[in-house]
């Protein structure tokens, strides 16, 4: 009898173990000020199911809109986006509870950042009405300095609307951590900034910059899982542009566009990603669109048009993929819904699954370890 107890002990234990391997955290970051919201809301969620649970919730935070989780996942870094008040916020996050709370905040020198990316030692933050960006030192029990460096561009677009002076709107590392790229909607640029990790006051220093389509807008990118090519999604025209990329450089390959042939209404290109595998591109689109475009990734990096498939709901500001590549979460900025699609890995389709997380205005879906 004692052994047959063991026994089922060990194969219960097992099967536990292997439940919560296939479990994630799933960190949502919302606006604040258009509906009922604490700000970063955490679930598990199954990588094989999708089914998903809550689990905790930050303490009334500002606008959270963008968040980046550290790599040793204790802490959660977030942009408060609220105007000329916006701030940049550091959590310790224990990931077993999903529980977050609030350590120190800093001024983000820069009306309404919109993206933000860490390291070991810094936080860097795209600022998109400041029109610069701003980097955070790192101190040891995961609270942010005061911004150490700003670097602020200048000049303009042909949209007298969107472009009327420079709106940072991405930072990203490249995948050897030696620079960051940075999309400029304002002035049409790309700039590649050569990046010191251990510098004190000027981690990052000009190394090149590209000119885009003027008017188009450039938003987010996405590097390829090599890390030899770029994607860049431009918001204003819909294009979408190949780059290759070698040592900070950008040389433009290809372009084509996320709008479906015969679309006549209202748009704004929003976010981009590449499935875990390599084979398929996503990018989403709102306005009355409200689409996830997809391509097939060509053996020369070029990109193959597979159409648009419906989000199922209104403002498809950010989308993740699950790091299985098994499902693709929309957040819906204006229906107040994150939309749960599975992913044909053979055709990149996607399918409903009928499962939705409903919550006040989210914009940012990060997975993180459990």
């Amino acid at each position: 009898m004692k052994k047959t107890y063991n026994t089922l002990l060990l194969v219960f234990a097992i099967t536990t173990a292997f439940a919560q391997e296939n479990k994630l955290n799933l960190l949502i970051g919302t606006y604040t000020n258009s509906c009922e919201s604490k700000g970063i809301y955490v679930y598990d969620f199954d990588l094989n199911t999708a089914e998903f649970s809550f689990k905790n919730a930050s303490s009334m935070v500002v606008s959270p809109s963008y968040l980046t989780v550290s790599k040793d996942n204790q802490f959660v870094y977030a942009v408060n986006e609220n105007g000329d008040n916006s701030a940049v916020s550091s959590f310790k996050f224990d990931a077993k509870s999903g529980a977050i709370n609030l350590i120190n905040q800093q001024d983000s020198k820069g009306a309404d950042p919109c993206y933000i990316i860490n390291d070991d030692k810094n936080v860097i933050v795209a600022n998109y009405s400041g029109g610069n960006i701003a980097v955070f030192g790192k101190n040891e029990d995961g609270s942010i300095t005061v911004a150490k460096q700003l670097i602020q561009h200048f000049g303009k677009g042909i949209n007298v609307q969107r472009q009327e002076k420079p709106h940072v709107h991405m930072v990203c590392f490249s995948p050897d951590k030696k620079f960051v790229l940075v999309n400029d909607l304002g002035n049409d640029k790309v700039y590649s900034y050569h990046y010191d990790l251990d510098s004190n006051d000027k981690p990052l220093r000009i190394s090149d910059s590209i000119a885009v389509k003027s008017g188009s807008g450039p938003r987010h990118l996405t590097f390829s899982n090599d890390g030899k090519l770029v994607y860049l999604l431009q918001e204003l025209d819909g294009s979408l542009t190949t780059f290759n990329y070698s040592n900070g450089k950008l040389k433009k390959i290809d372009e084509t566009t996320i709008l479906a042939k015969d679309f006549k209404g209202t748009f704004s290109s929003a976010d981009i990603h590449i499935s875990p595998d390599g084979n398929f591109l996503y990018a989403s689109n709102r306005g009355e669109a409200n689409t996830i475009s997809i391509f097939k990734i060509k053996k020369n990096g070029k990109l193959e048009s597979l159409g648009q498939s419906s989000t199922l709901g209104n403002g498809p500001r950010n989308f993740v993929i699950d790091p299985s590549g098994n499902f693709l979460l929309v957040a819906h900025q204006y229906s107040n819904d994150v939309m749960i699609f599975k992913i044909n890995k053979i055709t990149g389709a996607l399918e409903d699954t009928g499962k939705r997380i409903y919550l006040c205005s989210p914009v940012c879906l990060v997975f993180a370890k459990s």
